[in-house]
């Protein structure tokens, strides 16, 4: 199980195509701060058919992609 099993199982529940999300959207739904352990369970999202494609710093944003 991991931290970002919320988060995940959002996605995949409520997205059918690309698109992107803040971070204060993603600790919201994820439950727990973000930091830079994203970086190592983004590739868990693949299980749910998607990718991160892009994480802006300045924008405070992740795009995610639908596989």
């Amino acid at each position: 199980m991991s931290k970002y099993d919320s988060l995940w199982q959002y996605i995949r529940q409520n997205y059918q195509q690309d698109f992107t999300l803040t971070f204060d959207e993603i600790e919201k739904i994820a439950g727990i701060p973000l930091d830079h352990s994203f970086l190592r369970f983004k590739k868990e999202l693949v299980n749910y058919g998607f990718t991160v494609e892009k994480i802006s710093l300045k924008k405070r944003t992740v795009k995610f992609n639908r596989l």
